[in-house]
C-alpha cells in the first residue's frame, strides 16, 4: 500500500520520536542532575531470598554512557563481594546490578553507585551511593579506613583500587579511594582480611602485572586503618642505568628502579679504580642520596655562617615594636590588619602525612670521593648491595665513568696578544685612510699596494 505525502511525512515524525529517549524539543532548559528515588533491595535490609537483580530508579532517563574514562555503563557499580566486575543494565530511568554468578544466600552485599551518571543534558549525579542488605546474617558494623599513595611517583593513589578480601572464604569486598587518596570501606563482615591497594592506572578495575600495589593482612573486629605504600613488585635485581660525573668530586649513579631505602649502603660497598689498574681504589666518603646530599651540604653552608657570624662584629638590636592590644585595627587578625608572614599552611591529607614519614625511594646514588678525577681519565665504578623495594638484590654491579678533558677557557675582557713573530707590513707614504686590513686592497694617489696576509 502506498502512502500519501502527509502520512509519510506523519510516519517518519513518530518513528523519531519513539527513536528518542530524551524529551521533544523546547521548554524550559534542564539543569538539575538525576535523582536516586528508589533502590531494590533497599540499604539495611535483611532478605530471606536472594533476589534475582538489585534495581536503582532515578526521577528521569540517564545516559547509557558514564562520565569517567571509562565510559562503559559496568564502571559506575561496584558490586562486593563479586570475583568480577558487576553486570549493569540501561532501563531508561532504572539500571539492574546483577553479580556474575547471580546473588547468593548467606551473604552482606554492598552496591556502591559513583556520582558518574549523567541525564540526557549531560548533568551529572551529585553524590553516589552505598547500598548495603544482607541475604542471611545480621548485618555487619566493622570497617576498614585509610590512605594509599604511590610511593615512587611521590604522590596521593587518587582513585586506587581498595580490594579487601575475607579469609578464609576468599570473598573481596571492593571500595575506590577518593582524589586525595583516602578510602572507606564500613559495613563488613568481622574477620581477617588480606587487603591489597593498587594504583589501578587502566582504570580495569584489576591489579595489573606492572601496577604499584601494596598489600596488609589484618584481623578486623570492629574497625581499623590502614597505611598502603604502594609499587611495583619486581622480580629481578636493579642494575646501574648510567654513571655519569655530578662535579669533580661527586659521581652520579642512576639505577633502572628504585632501590630500597633501607639500606644504607656503606663505603666498603663501593669500588672505584682506573679502567688502567683495576687494583687501586680511590678514596670514597660518603654514598648517599640526592635529599641526603643536599642535607649535608646545607648543614655544612649553616657550619660556615655560623663561624663567620661568631668572628663578625654584630650590630646592636633594634627594638621591636610593641604589640597592638587586642581588638585594635592593627592587631593580628583583624579585619585590615597586615599580614603576619606566616607561611602558606601545608597539605595535612592523609596520604600527604604518610609520605611525610616514609619519603619516596629513589633511583639515584652519589658518591663523594676524597680527592677530584683526574681530567681526560677512564675509571670503573663496582657496587654490590643495591636491593629493590620488592626485597631482591643482585650480584656486583660494574659500569665503566669517563672523565672529559677540561677545557681552558679565556679570561674575559682580554684580548689575545698580539703576533710579534711577523714583521709589520710597510705602509710609509700610503694615506691613513686607505688602509683597510691585511687582506685589503690599499689605493694610493700614485700607485696600488697590494698587502697579502
Amino acid at each position: 500500500m502506498r502512502l500519501g505525502p502527509g502520512a509519510a511525512c506523519a510516519l517518519s515524525l513518530l518513528l523519531l520520536s519513539c527513536a528518542s529517549a530524551g524529551d521533544p524539543p523546547g521548554g524550559p532548559p534542564d539543569h538539575d542532575p538525576p535523582i536516586i528515588v528508589d533502590a531494590t533491595p533497599d540499604s539495611g535490609v535483611t532478605l530471606e531470598q536472594p533476589p534475582d537483580v538489585a534495581r536503582i530508579t532515578f526521577d528521569e532517563v540517564v545516559n547509557e554512557r558514564i562520565a569517567a574514562s571509562r565510559p562503559d555503563l559496568d564502571g559506575a557499580i561496584i558490586l562486593s563481594p563479586d570475583t568480577g566486575v558487576a553486570r549493569v543494565s540501561w532501563h531508561r530511568n532504572q539500571l539492574t546490578v546483577r553479580p556474575h554468578g547471580g546473588f547468593k544466600a548467606g551473604r552482606i552485599y554492598r552496591i556502591e553507585l559513583l556520582p558518574v551518571i549523567t541525564d540526557l543534558r549531560q548533568n551529572r549525579l551529585k553524590r553516589g551511593r552505598l547500598i548495603v542488605f544482607s541475604t542471611g546474617p545480621p548485618l555487619p558494623s566493622a570497617s576498614l579506613r585509610g590512605a594509599i599513595v604511590d610511593w615512587a611517583g611521590g604522590r596521593p593513589g587518587a582513585n586506587a583500587l581498595i580490594e579487601a578480601v575475607l579469609l578464609p572464604d576468599s570473598l573481596p569486598y571492593r571500595a575506590l579511594a577518593d582524589s586525595a587518596g583516602s578510602f572507606d570501606l564500613p559495613l563488613l563482615p568481622a574477620g581477617t582480611y588480606l587487603v591489597t591497594g593498587t594504583i589501578d592506572q587502566d582504570g580495569n578495575r584489576r591489579r595489573g602485572p606492572r601496577e604499584a600495589f601494596d598489600t596488609v593482612r589484618v584481623t578486623l573486629p570492629d574497625s581499623a586503618a590502614m597505611a598502603f605504600y604502594s609499587f611495583v613488585h619486581d622480580t629481578t635485581a636493579p642494575r646501574i642505568r648510567t654513571a655519569e660525573l655530578a662535579d669533580s668530586m661527586t659521581v652520579r649513579l642512576t639505577f633502572d628502579r628504585p632501590l630500597d631505602p633501607a639500606v644504607a649502603f656503606d663505603t666498603g660497598m663501593v669500588q672505584v679504580s682506573p679502567s688502567t689498574d683495576t687494583t687501586a681504589r680511590l678514596r670514597v666518603l660518603l654514598v648517599t642520596t640526592p635529599a641526603g646530599l643536599d642535607s649535608l651540604r646545607a648543614r655544612e653552608a649553616a657550619a660556615r655562617q655560623a663561624a663567620d657570624t661568631s668572628r663578625a662584629r654584630r650590630p646592636p638590636p633594634i627594638p621591636e615594636p610593641a604589640a597592638p592590644a587586642p581588638g585594635a585595627p592593627n592587631a593580628p587578625g583583624a579585619p585590615g590588619a597586615p599580614p603576619t608572614g606566616r607561611s602558606l599552611a601545608r597539605d595535612t591529607t592523609p596520604a600527604m602525612r604518610l609520605l611525610e614519614r616514609r619519603p619516596p625511594p629513589s633511583d639515584v646514588r652519589l658518591l663523594r670521593m676524597a680527592e677530584p678525577f683526574a681530567a681526560d681519565a677512564r675509571y670503573v665504578v663496582v657496587l654490590e648491595g643495591a636491593r629493590s623495594l620488592s626485597g631482591i638484590t643482585g650480584a656486583p654491579t660494574r659500569i665503566p665513568l669517563s672523565v672529559p678533558r677540561r677545557r681552558e677557557t679565556p679570561a674575559r675582557g682580554r684580548r689575545a696578544p698580539a703576533d710579534t713573530t711577523r714583521p709589520a707590513p710597510d705602509t710609509a707614504g700610503v694615506r691613513r685612510d686607505t688602509i683597510r686590513g691585511t687582506r685589503d686592497t690599499i689605493h694610493s694617489t700614485r700607485d696600488t699596494i697590494h698587502l697579502h696576509s
